[in-house]
């Protein structure tokens, strides 16, 4: 008894229940200790393993090691059939089919100690020191973090984290956190305001809260459909045009990435207000349109070759 107790012991926490004597007769599970096992059904285990790639980037750390233990209990889980009528297909592998397949994922596997020192800084509320970048020249700096929240965007993580020396709370990409230390021996408060949320603009990047600008932008009807299925921002609203296009309404506290969302629209999109960005996507396009005043266009391309090739016919006919 005492031999099973102790493997119990390895998985859950066990208190003594004192007998009539007073001496330890009974062992009980702890009551916090039945709240943190849950239980899980088949369908709940497959959802929770199509979001299984989305850590792929962090193969390697210890953070990964536990994201992928857990995965392999809920694959036991979801392999089994079942009871009745419904129950499913013992070796269907719905876990290999039913998948999130990242866009564009980072890889992580050279940073794996910033990670795991990032996110036990997050985890426990401890202070993380670091070198990291300055935004005026590049150089790096060390620095003292707070940091609030980890964030996973666009397949690569960033932390939402608070600069005790600029005493301002900004973003910070994991690509450019080097030489971290993660404190033993002191904590910070997180603000009860803090939402993470506040940090998030959609489609359109992670940064500090700043003023919003109000940003209006057309679309053609080819492309009006791809945007009437997706919500790029909370503050989005939208509005039909004659002739099939839409006019998408926004207020973004940064310009830079939604400059680059709508270059990729090409002549499908164009900038109404504010001025300042519709400046910013006409330089880029004339840019862009400078790189290649040298190639001819498509169809004088065509052309030169037809005659080209008419000019070769009565050579090949003489020979």
């Amino acid at each position: 008894m005492r031999r099973y107790l102790d493997e119990l012991g390895r998985e859950l926490d066990l208190e003594p229940t004192p007998g009539l004597t007073g001496r330890a007769q009974r062992w009980r599970i702890a009551p916090a200790e039945v709240q943190r096992r849950v239980a899980v059904r088949r369908t709940q285990a497959y959802a929770l393993l199509a979001t299984r790639t989305l850590f792929a980037p962090m193969r390697g750390s210890a953070l990964y090691e536990e994201i992928d233990l857990a995965a392999q209990h809920l694959v036991g889980i979801a392999r089994r059939p079942g009871r009745g009528p419904n129950a499913g297909v013992a070796d269907a592998r719905l876990e290999d089919r039913f998948v999130y397949l990242p866009f564009a994922p980072k890889d992580y596997s050279a940073r794996t100690e910033a990670l795991d020192d990032l996110y036990q800084a997050v985890a426990d509320l401890r202070p993380l020191t670091c070198q990291y970048p300055r935004p005026t020249d590049g150089h790096h700096e060390r620095l003292v973090l707070h940091p609030y929240a980890l964030v996973l965007y666009k397949d690569a993580v960033y932390c939402v984290a608070h600069d005790v020396g600029r005493g301002q709370v900004r973003a910070f990409a994991l690509d450019h956190v080097h030489d971290t230390s993660c404190a033993t021996a002191e904590r910070f408060k997180l603000p009860a305001d803090f939402r993470v949320e506040t940090y998030w603009q959609g489609q359109f990047g992670i940064s500090a809260p700043l003023p919003p600008i109000d940003v209006v932008i057309d679309f053609e009807a080819e492309v009006a459909d791809h945007l009437r299925t997706r919500t790029v921002h909370p503050s989005q609203r939208v509005e039909p045009l004659r002739g099939g296009g839409l006019r998408l309404s926004l207020r973004l506290g940064e310009l830079t990435e939604v400059a680059t969302w709508v270059l990729g629209f090409g002549a499908m999109a164009k900038v109404v207000s504010p001025p300042e960005l519709a400046a910013r996507v006409r330089d880029v396009l004339r840019l862009a349109c400078a790189r290649y005043e040298d190639v001819a266009p498509a169809g004088a391309a065509a052309a030169a070759k037809k005659q080209t090739t008419r000019q070769q016919r009565p050579r090949r006919q003489a020979k």
